[in-house]
């Protein structure tokens, strides 16, 4: 039986067709993983699946899904747009307590499960409940994200895998026929990633039973997919790892056309050929890769009047004698009962590389806010940045200088901005969220070098909000590193890229902190895009005391 049936169909947005020509289908007793490189049409199919973009017939075609309206969606973007929608409904001017924390996770859930919105007090913000509200706690779905904890936080407080988690209950609660999971594992940790694995899984392989089982003729199609137990999932991902064992079926997107539909065991080994064929290239690729590099730096240095970035790194002892870039003494970060950073001491010194890593929730956002000036409490601890006690005179503008910073919240905050990707890149040299002033010659010349360098020669008067999540990722570390920062901060930074942009990326990663001029601090889940480089680990340790520990490698 075909639950979604695409033949010689176009997707098309308001404006124009995404995608000119493709068919597909899925039938029972199909898992199918929806896969491709950034840009190459994967994300516009999703959309298109969930009913965000348009599916057209063309002259001879035909569309029909089962699934029609009954279609729920967890990405990298919606978790973006929602953040995004909590922060502009922001209406702590107007409240009585000063703040307005948005919508827990508790009204989240609850108002899928009304499916309306829920009322709240316009001064006190607090929302109108229904009494069922108060028993999440002990609902499967809730159980099985493991969001029990977090059910009375702010949407916008939460960290990028808490709301990942969050976004995946609430589609679980929605009933939906169909779940769209576009890169799920995404800023999960481990424990969340097995979790996931483990569900989609048991999910999957219990329809694949149910369909085995439904042998009952009489009923016709629309009944039998009106009476599936569990959602059906499509699973899609910016690379092929950690692939749940259920999966059976692949479709690949490359530059705007399946370039790949068929078993999942063919498609592995087409993916074997590919890869051995790409690490003979990756050496010549890094050699060119380090020069185009070298220009780009050269561009830089002459905007910030240094000289060119020196390739040796300086030795330990001597990195050792100068001041210390970032100093924390005994800090202290919390809400209400929420105790997040507890008697922290920690030090960074120039060239130390620093991989951050702990469980979802942990602190590590949090911690990086701090430095970046976006966390408030930084002012009631002593925290030394650049020398400088915050709060004693210096400007967030006076540090920003000497940052970089990619980070889900410049991500989000940048959504809300239309700019050209030129204009992205040369906000970097003006530490500001969209360019509001002319550019120079020589910034415009150093932009259009380092995207030649992240491989958007040529597309430099392209709009960022046009571009998908993972190729908005790879601009802002861009954008991150054009002015060769002090310190450069990474927070999640390869989210949403797939294996060519990953692996252009930390390649770039790895050479800058060779460079001898940046330092890195670096969040990832992920232990494979651990760089060479990062001797230094802080590792945050939840509910435990000391709730830190720092590993010397």
């Amino acid at each position: 039986m075909n639950l979604i049936s695409i033949k010689n169909c176009r997707i098309e947005d308001s404006a124009q067709a995404r995608i000119k020509n493709f068919s597909w289908s899925m039938q029972e007793g199909q898992a199918w993983l929806a896969i491709g490189p950034n840009g190459g049409g994967k994300a516009d199919f999703l959309k298109a699946l969930c009913g965000q973009l348009k599916i057209v017939p063309n002259a001879d075609g035909l569309y029909s899904n089962l699934f029609d309206g009954s279609v729920e969606i967890v990405s990298l973007e919606k978790a973006a747009a929602l953040i995004q929608e909590e922060r502009a409904n922001d209406e702590s001017e107007f409240l009585d307590g000063g703040v307005d924390h948005g919508r827990t996770a508790r009204v989240f859930f609850a108002e899928a499960l009304l499916n309306k919105k829920i009322k709240r007090d316009s001064k006190t913000g607090v929302y109108d409940l229904p009494p069922f509200a108060a028993r999440l706690e002990s609902d499967p779905q809730v159980k099985l994200c493991g969001v029990e904890k977090i059910l009375d936080r702010g949407l916008k407080y939460m960290s990028t895998g808490e709301i990942r988690r969050t976004l995946l209950c609430r589609a679980l609660l929605s009933q939906k026929k169909l779940l769209i999971l576009s890169d799920p594992f995404a800023g999960l940790d481990a424990q969340s990633r097995k979790i996931l694995l483990d569900f989609f899984d048991s999910v999957a392989k219990r329809q694949l039973a149910q369909t085995e089982n439904a042998a009952d003729k009489k009923r016709t199609q629309d009944q039998k997919a009106a009476t599936f137990d569990f959602p059906r999932i499509i699973l899609g991902m910016e690379r092929f790892n950690e692939i749940p064992d259920a999966i059976n079926k692949v479709v690949e997107w490359t530059g705007g056309a399946i370039s790949f539909c068929g078993a999942r065991a063919d498609y592995e080994k087409v993916l074997a050929d590919k890869n051995a064929a790409a690490l003979k290239e990756r050496k010549t690729k890094l050699a060119n890769f380090m020069a185009q590099l070298n220009l780009a730096n050269e561009q830089s240095a002459v905007l910030q009047n240094a000289a060119a970035p020196d390739n040796s790194v300086p030795a330990k002892s001597a990195a050792a004698t100068e001041p210390a870039l970032i100093e924390m003494r005994d800090v202290n970060v919390g809400w209400g009962d929420n105790k997040v950073l507890v008697n922290l001491n920690w030090t960074l010194r120039k060239n130390e590389h620093w991989l951050i890593r702990g469980p979802n929730g942990s602190g590590k956002t949090t911690f990086l806010e701090l430095i970046t000036g976006d966390n408030m409490q930084v002012f009631s601890n002593d925290i030394k940045i650049f020398g400088a006690r915050r709060g004693s005179g210096e400007t967030i503008w006076d540090i920003k200088k000497k940052l970089g910073i990619v980070s889900y919240r410049l991500h989000v905050e940048y959504r809300m901005v239309g700019a050209s990707l030129l204009a992205v890149i040369v906000s970097g040299f003006k530490d500001s969220i969209g360019l509001y002033e002319q550019a120079t010659d020589v910034e415009v010349a150093a932009a259009k070098k380092w995207l030649a360098l992240g491989g958007f020669a040529g597309r430099e008067n392209e709009s960022f909000n046009n571009l998908s999540y993972g190729e908005q990722r790879a601009i802002l570390i861009l954008r991150a590193v054009v002015k060769a920062p002090q310190i450069l901060i990474l927070d999640e930074p390869c989210h949403g890229l797939d294996e060519s942009f990953r692996q252009k990326i930390l390649d770039l990663l790895a050479l800058i902190a060779q460079s001898g001029t940046t330092t890195l601090l670096h969040v990832t889940h992920d232990p494979t895009e651990a760089l060479a480089a990062e001797k230094h680990i802080l590792e945050f340790h939840p509910g435990e005391s000391p709730m830190y520990a720092i590993i010397e490698l």
